[in-house]
């Protein structure tokens, strides 16, 4: 079978390595004679899993003890109102950075629970650039400040984080988590949903330091609380087992790729690639994000009309490649370039690029 060529934004590629794994134990995982998903969250054989998940979460990403791994549904949508419900407390507000929708929805929800705060936006920009870290201003009242790491839409990518610890910092890291080695203590709580780089859809990943746990509202519903995951290991409730297997496939397989330097070093080849090929074609492909926070996720670029942009599509499609349209909110095109994206691929494109460039 022809792999297609998957530059889609999520749910996204998967390393083929980790597909064959998964077919292999598809009707009998590991003798039990049942397929993972027919598995009880209460059987060794699952729990084994959900640990083995944990572990090495905790191993590549260096995360101390200090720190919960909660497995939680609902994708990163789920956590836009989680996040505040648990941290806005009597007379606090939520802070928030706008660098794309996304922090953008994350603010709306948060509007809905409780008093929230902008505490620096590039939107009148159209999101073309990270604001300087020096140029967030906190509310006096701020419960938390939040960021999102990666904006997949527009194409951009925080390069340094803010490091003031005077709040906690909260970052949706959904779209370019385990892409490269974070320090996991410059902040408090780390969400990701699994479909970009760590999985397949259906698990969201939260890293929390265990301070928050004991200020956290204790009102809420029971499966809105970090406190009932924290508490149970993730498994109050019966979790999505199918996808936490896959994490789990997905954590070996970076490991037998050498790590985190490796995976980070194979990511900026890729967007190097990509990005020469925009910048050497004379105003051709029209970068979205300023140079210096391009996203080494998603590259995203116009052609120098309409005409064009949707020529490049319709052949860009007829050659095989897939997901390359830009989001329906802003148009243009986008290359997703996640960890499972072969080298390969990416050289693909570019050379479909210089091509079209050259016959349009």
């Amino acid at each position: 079978m022809k792999r297609a060529l998957n530059f889609n934004a999520g749910p996204a590629a998967l390393p083929l390595s980790v597909l064959q794994e998964a077919e292999k134990n598809w009707l009998n995982y590991n003798g039990s004679g049942m397929a993972v998903m027919e598995l009880s969250h209460r059987s060794k054989e699952y729990e084994a899993i959900h640990q083995q998940a944990q572990d090495l979460l905790r191993s590549i990403l260096s995360i101390p003890d200090s720190y919960e791994i909660l497995f939680i549904q609902g994708g990163a949508s789920l956590q836009f109102s989680m996040v505040p419900m648990n941290l806005i407390t009597e007379g606090k507000a939520g802070n928030y950075v706008l660098t794309g929708a996304f922090a953008d929805k994350a603010l709306q929800e948060a509007e809905k629970i409780g008093p929230t705060y902008v505490a620096a936006s590039t939107k009148k920009e159209n999101y073309r650039f990270i604001p300087n870290v020096n140029d967030i201003e906190l509310s006096k009242d701020a419960a938390y400040l939040h960021i999102t790491s990666n904006n997949t839409i527009f194409g951009t990518q925080w390069t340094q984080f803010p490091s003031n610890k005077e709040v906690p910092l909260i970052a949706d890291m959904s779209s370019d988590i385990l892409s490269k080695a974070i320090n996991v203590e410059d902040f408090d709580l780390i969400y990701a949903g699994a479909q970009k780089n760590l999985g397949p859809s259906g698990v969201t990943v939260v890293m929390m330091n265990k301070k928050l746990l004991s200020n956290l509202n204790s009102s809420l519903p029971t499966m809105l609380n970090y406190n009932t995951f924290a508490k149970n290991n993730s498994l109050y409730n019966t979790p999505p087992t199918l996808a936490i297997y896959l994490l789990k496939l997905v954590l070996e397989w970076v490991e037998q790729e050498g790590g985190l330097p490796i995976i980070e070093k194979r990511n900026e080849e890729k967007a190097k690639i990509l990005y020469d090929c925009m910048d050497e074609s004379e105003g051709f492909y029209i970068g979205h994000a300023e140079k210096y926070c391009r996203s080494k996720m998603n590259v995203t670029f116009n052609l120098k009309d309409e005409e064009a942009s949707k020529s490049f599509l319709q052949q860009a499609k007829e050659a095989g490649f897939i997901g390359l349209n830009g989001h329906r909110s802003v148009g243009g095109c986008r290359a997703s370039i996640y960890n499972a994206v072969p080298v390969e691929h990416v050289e693909q494109l570019a050379h479909f690029m210089k091509a079209f460039k050259n016959n349009y």
